[in-house]
């Protein structure tokens, strides 16, 4: 398995080009994408709107098929959902009728297996709903519901967490809190985590490494290296060091977005036919 940095590699997406079906005609999602992640890194993806971010996370995930390429998890090919992968969505997709416990519960019955109540409980306590097993998801503010939503990805103990932007619809301090949070869970269990993200102040503050991508299809456009001790405290947010990696980045996006706008839409490549949704 290669290595880099001293860390072997976890998850490689392997030239990676997905195209779905449209009444209008193929749709390129992404192109020839590829990465590596290495175990135990906390990575994020950026890029223009609609470049393609959530379809290349959903294939990671196994959630989505690719055109063609490949992504690999410790070296074996993903080809559908895995139990070493969890994942966080947009919304928290909390059940109403459920309990908060029982919502988190909810794999588990699907798969006929016993919950480890005490891992789940710890993990209850880490994110600050100790005690909230029996509310019901009316019960708690958003904040509180994407905190479940992380419990329940890692009640099963995966190797790697994935985050679809799980924090764009939360208020500014809210984000704050749950990024330090996020921070202080992968200190903690240094799971290998990949997070999407629309802001760039977050992704630098989060991540050991930030990847930017073109505008669609998804191309990898950039990696930055992001070299700042942990824990990481919000107060570095005001340094000039990170002002001057968050504006190098949001440069390059912007440069995206604008040759976007300039350029004319190619014709669309033939693709296998696929009755899927597009995400960006």
């Amino acid at each position: 398995m290669a290595e880099q940095g001293g860390r072997a590699a976890k998850l490689v997406v392997d030239h990676a080009t997905k195209f779905y079906d449209t009444k209008s005609g193929p749709l390129h999602a992404l192109d020839n994408y590829s990465m590596t992640v290495q175990d135990g890194e906390f990575v994020c993806v950026v890029g223009p709107s609609g470049c393609g971010k959530t379809t290349l996370l959903w294939s990671m995930a196994g959630l989505h098929s690719l055109s063609s390429g490949e992504v690999r998890l410790d070296g074996e090919p993903v080809v559908g959902p895995h139990p070493e992968i969890g994942m966080v969505f947009q919304e928290a997709n909390l059940l109403p009728w459920r309990t908060l416990t029982k919502n988190i519960h909810l794999p588990f019955e699907i798969k006929g297996t016993k919950p480890d109540q005490q891992w789940i409980d710890h993990l209850l306590e880490r994110v600050g709903l100790g005690g909230f097993g029996g509310k019901y998801p009316r019960e708690l503010s958003g904040g509180m519901q994407q905190r479940a939503s992380i419990v329940r990805a890692l009640s099963f103990n995966p190797s790697v967490l994935m985050m679809d932007e799980p924090f764009g619809a939360l208020d500014a301090f809210t984000r704050d809190d749950m990024n330090l949070m996020v921070e202080e869970i992968w200190l903690e269990t240094r799971k290998t985590i990949v997070f999407i993200t629309h802001n760039i102040a977050e992704a630098v503050f989060l991540s050991d490494r930030v990847f930017v991508m073109s505008s669609r299809p998804g191309r990898l456009r950039a990696v930055h290296d992001i070299d700042i001790p942990r824990p990481r405290k919000l107060e570095i947010m005001t340094e000039p060091d990170f002002f001057a990696v968050v504006n190098e980045i949001k440069a390059e996006i912007e440069h995206q977005s604008e040759h976007a706008r300039q350029t004319p839409a190619a014709p669309a490549a033939p693709a296998p036919q696929e009755a899927s949704r597009a995400h960006g």
